[in-house]
């Protein structure tokens, strides 16, 4: 907004430099909504339809320069809504993506040090969870072992894994 000193006009406002960083901030988040599944868009709260229509048809192009075009247009469309909740819902998302993966590998180790243990592995999974079926994990601890000596794929490793997957669902993942 200029100001009139001595009848020359001083700008006041955001550099072009700033405008230019902020527009740019905000195709690079409309790209990211690009990259969301359809499912993870729903969480994300985005209230204008034209920006939603965009984003998705955005999804599709494989002409570089379409995409292009269509990510500067998210990020036109972008200037005119507050973009602090979507980049929360964001955050938020990531966050949860690296939970689960936190779990997983928490179940990929609890499932190794099971089959490291043997039988006696069967204490381990009983000990976390008490509703654990215990001639189930001791059956696939003992096929595992034919596996390994046989020099087989490790089947009865990923269904151990899958078993305590359903456990940790259904009875959650008490330490």
């Amino acid at each position: 907004m200029p100001k009139w000193d001595d009848k020359e006009p001083v700008w006041d406002g955001p550099s072009k430099s700033v405008l230019k960083r902020q527009m740019l901030a905000l195709q690079k988040l409309g790209e990211t909504l690009t990259g969301l599944s359809e499912k993870q868009l729903l969480q994300i709260p985005i209230e204008n339809e034209r920006l939603l229509t965009v984003i998705r048809e955005t999804r599709s192009m494989r002409s570089h320069s379409a995409r292009r075009r269509h990510l500067q247009l998210i990020g036109k469309l972008m200037r005119d809504i507050d973009a602090q909740p979507i980049e929360r819902a964001l955050q938020s998302l990531d966050r949860q993506r690296q939970d689960d993966a936190g779990a997983f590998h928490e179940l990929e180790a609890l499932r190794d040090e099971i089959l490291a243990a043997g039988p006696s592995g069967v204490e381990l999974a009983a000990l976390r969870w008490a509703e654990a079926d215990r001639q189930q994990l001791r059956q696939l601890i003992l096929q595992h072992q034919r596996e390994v000596a046989r020099g087989k794929p490790p089947a009865a490793s990923r269904k151990l894994f899958r078993y305590l997957r359903e456990l940790q669902e259904h009875y959650g993942a008490t330490d």
